[in-house]
């Protein structure tokens, strides 16, 4: 069997926000490995730290300690002019709000091609002109939309111009920070669709980041649960469905809507309470329960764990 290629690690990565007095830890010793070509959900609730993560990994947000990996090299902390180029072209972000993060004084071509100009200095305007094009159509719009501006389009439609604006970097791995919760329901489905078909045709590994494991089902191969800042589980996708372990991943879960009205109004919602656990006495640590699938836990929650898996 062939070994997968690590795209990129994440290395006991801490991020602090405030003063060196009173910091405020937002991430904490956080690991984690991307496989070139897949999907890695990053899911967890408001504040849970998911978003800090995909802001270091693009150097948005400075790292406190730790270290990030990208093609084997170093990326977070002091690097050099180039790798930063390098970096800034193969690592691009599909972010949250349509509206807000894009520029409604600037019509749609520059919008789309603003980061060429850095990254592809020698081009004609004639040829950025049909990147911008092209990069439209692979999205589905019409090489016409270059001379609107953003408040002419739907949601959905400012959404595929954002992702525009990442694949005319042509970029290897993006981070998709819960690019759908700003959308109506009923276009949701067409951008997930899209983002499958683009990683497909152009080898594209994503970093998903939601807080709905609904839709990360649809489109996650690995899924990494965030609370506090610090990961509680990773699994495959469907193992993380079959198989849940932490208390707080099950709380997650309980919360899915159900297609089925009966199986809705008869669901338990559970809370997750960490201070109904003895952490204090017998501390958690991340362990891998069976391959492939890890969970924060102490050695008595680790049995119990094992147990769990043994029974299903």
């Amino acid at each position: 069997m062939q070994e997968k290629e690590i795209l990129l690690s994440v290395r006991n990565l801490d991020v602090n926000f405030g003063t060196k007095r009173k910091p405020f830890h937002a991430v904490k010793n956080v690991s984690f490995d991307i496989y070139r070509g897949e999907t890695f959900g990053l899911v967890g609730e408001s504040g849970s730290g998911k978003t800090t993560i995909g802001r270091a990994i693009l150097r948005i947000n400075s790292t406190s300690g730790g270290e990030i990996i990208y093609k084997g090299e170093k990326i977070s902390g002091k690097i050099s002019k180039t790798l930063d180029q390098k970096v800034i072209s193969e690592i691009q972000m599909i972010f949250q709000d349509p509206m807000s993060s894009l520029n409604e004084r600037a019509k749609v071509d520059y919008i789309v091609s603003e980061g060429t100009y850095n990254t592809k200095k020698g081009i004609s305007a004639k040829e950025r002109k049909n990147l911008v094009d092209e990069a439209l159509l692979d999205v589905g719009l019409l090489p016409d939309f270059a001379s609107r501006f953003p408040h002419e389009f739907s949601g959905g439609q400012r959404q595929r111009i954002g992702i525009a604006r990442a694949l005319i970097m042509e970029p290897e791995f993006i981070v998709a920070d819960e690019p759908i919760s700003a959308l109506d329901v009923s276009i949701r489905a067409q951008v997930l669709n899209l983002m499958s078909k683009l990683q497909k045709e152009r080898g594209l590994t994503y970093l998903f980041i939601a807080h709905d494991l609904s839709v990360m089902r649809f489109i996650s191969d690995r899924i990494a649960v965030i609370s506090k800042g610090q990961l509680v589980e990773l699994a495959p996708c469907e193992e993380l469905f079959k198989n849940p372990l932490h208390p707080y991943t099950k709380a997650l879960l309980s919360v899915v809507p159900q297609p089925d009205p009966e199986n809705e109004r008869n669901k338990k919602i559970l809370i997750y309470d960490p201070s109904e656990h003895d952490y204090e006495n017998d501390p958690p640590s991340w362990m891998e329960v069976t391959p492939g699938h890890y969970v924060q836990a102490n050695e008595k929650e680790k049995e119990k764990y094992l147990k769990e898996l043994v029974l299903d």
